[in-house]
């Protein structure tokens, strides 16, 4: 009697294996579901999680790998990729997978009507891509010019059904959304239609659920982390770490540097309901330069990150090798040479007030998002900064929907404290926010035309490092951009923080990476191992 107990222990232990629910939470509701239009972190991950592309690129190894498409090849010196998709492949509603598809897919993201802030980076100096079908499963994508590091363009395009009625639609990834109580949780589920196995031929993903909840409050998920209520944090607070890492050793993992930044922009977009003198003191380069002299990044990193992070210079990491410009080090902490810029530009200090040529008082607000401590606290240590050189800022938290809005819709904000997310480490991953007609550029977004010569003279940087192949060109010319972004300071980068993660004794095949997402990139593989019990 004793054996059939523990064989069906066994084999009800080996079920929940399979079927157990993986729970971990974002830290704010994704602004959309539409995989085209995803421009904040949470829309990113929920289409990551839910959406098929032709070529992934392996966060780990940072190469790319075969997805919807089995192979490719590159061919005019870079300027045409072929495709070999997948045979046989289904959608959830049972139609096939074809070249059909991939085709509608481009036709509709490509369209200027839809403002895709995806369809960006495939813009070059001589024109945007063409896609074609060649019967069932061959897509070609042809480029006016050769373009750089062309197969990793694709990792970002959600190929979805041409026979979809309307976006978000079931996709070709893992998972699907079963649910959503927006703002409070997302319930995904296995999709039955998915078509990977692992090496012993089984079905993957390895969990049939995974339970996203919507938790700003940072303590409290670490709180139900600890309780084994979630599998793994995908970004850590350095204070969260610090607590994790000496309560729990093994559990919190610094990956090491990220490609990811933290800055502070200034709004200069003419059509932006901005007050005067606030519009005329942006605008000017010297009084932006000046602000951030006068940032001390180096106790930014140690105070608030706990040394998990390293001053910034531009957007480009000193993590990423192949593409930082050497040489270029972050602005030092200087208020007497920041005030002195300022006395060039005729501002003057009027005892503890900056003044400008008017005699008009230095003060404008900041807005972050809520529920984030290690901005809010970056925000205070600015503040606290620029009051030495008579400068007031005030700090406006939002939540992150009404954030978003300000920034890209009514404008109606002066500057903005936030994050850039870099998955790629070629430049090409940046054109949706250099590029001056980008709806991501964060100081004047959606420009129909360059509003200064220096932007203009970055579109035609960026556009023209895309147009080739030849990386020592394109590192030369790259190199003048963040030149430029130095010089002019429209966005003042902070700091690069360290990918901070947690991940349970529970999981196993988890691979912590400094790319996002850090922690679930390949979810597939990922398991839940049974409790032991008595």
């Amino acid at each position: 009697m004793k054996r059939y107990l523990f064989f069906a222990m066994a084999i009800a232990a080996a079920c929940d294996a399979h079927a157990a629910e993986l729970r971990f939470a974002l830290h704010d509701d994704p602004k959309t579901t539409d995989p085209w239009m995803m421009a904040d972190e949470s829309s990113v991950a929920l289409t990551y999680l839910t959406e098929g592309v032709l070529i992934r690129v392996n966060r780990l190894t940072q190469q790319p790998e075969p997805e919807l498409a089995a192979s490719w090849k590159v061919l005019d010196h870079g300027a045409k990729i072929v495709f070999s998709l997948r045979e046989g492949l289904k959608f959830p509603d049972g139609s096939p997978f074809t070249s059909d598809d991939v085709v509608a897919t481009f036709r509709q993201l490509l369209d200027p009507a839809l403002h895709s802030p995806i369809a960006d980076t495939f813009k070059t100096a001589k024109g945007t891509v063409s896609v074609t079908a060649q019967g069932n499963h061959t897509v070609i994508a042809t480029f006016p010019a050769p373009v750089a590091q062309i197969e990793t363009l694709f990792d970002s395009v959600a190929i979805v059904s041409a026979n979809a009625p309307r976006r978000p639609a079931p996709g070709l990834g893992p998972f699907l959304v079963a649910e959503r109580k927006p703002g409070v949780s997302i319930v995904l589920k296995r999709n039955p239609a998915y078509w990977k196995r692992d090496a012993d031929g089984k079905p993957l993903p390895r969990v049939d659920s995974v339970a996203i909840d919507i938790e700003q409050n940072r303590d409290l998920e670490l709180l139900r982390f600890r309780r084994g209520e979630l599998q793994f944090i995908d970004k850590l607070t350095p204070d969260s770490y610090e607590r994790l890492a000496s309560d729990s050793p093994g559990t919190a993992i610094d990956a090491g540097p990220t490609m990811d930044s933290e800055f502070l922009w200034f709004n200069q977009a003419k059509r932006a309901p901005l007050r005067e003198p606030v519009r005329a003191w942006f605008e000017s380069a010297a009084f932006r330069r000046a602000i951030s002299q006068a940032i001390h990044r180096d106790d930014l990193c140690r105070v608030v990150y706990r040394g998990h992070a390293s001053p910034a210079a531009g957007p480009v990491s000193p993590a990423n090798k192949l593409w930082f410009k050497d040489g270029l080090k972050p602005e030092p902490f200087d208020s007497a040479g920041a005030l002195a810029r300022l006395a060039a530009a005729g501002f003057k200090l009027d005892g503890a007030t900056l003044r400008d040529r008017s005699g008009n008082a230095v003060e404008f607000s900041v807005i972050t998002n809520s529920g984030s401590k290690t901005r809010e606290r970056m925000a205070a240590m600015i503040q606290q900064d620029l009051a030495k050189i008579g400068v007031k800022l005030n700090i406006v938290t939002l939540d992150f929907p009404s954030l978003i809005e300000r920034i890209t819709r009514t404008l109606n904000y002066e500057a903005c404290l936030l994050g850039l997310v870099n998955v790629d480490a070629d430049p090409i991953e940046l054109m949706n926010v250099l590029l001056s007609s980008a709806s991501n550029h964060p100081w004047n977004p959606s420009q129909k035309t360059p509003e200064t010569a220096w932007e203009a003279e970055i579109d035609g940087l960026m556009l023209a490092q895309a147009a080739t192949a030849d990386r020592r060109e394109r590192k030369k010319i790259f190199d003048r951009v963040q030149e430029i972004l130095y010089e002019q300071t429209p966005v003042i980068y902070l700091v690069h923080p360290n990918a901070l993660v947690a991940v349970s004794r529970q999981v196993s095949g988890v691979k912590p990476t400094v790319c996002f997402p850090h922690t679930y990139w390949d979810i597939e593989h990922i398991s839940i191992r049974p409790r032991s019990g008595g």
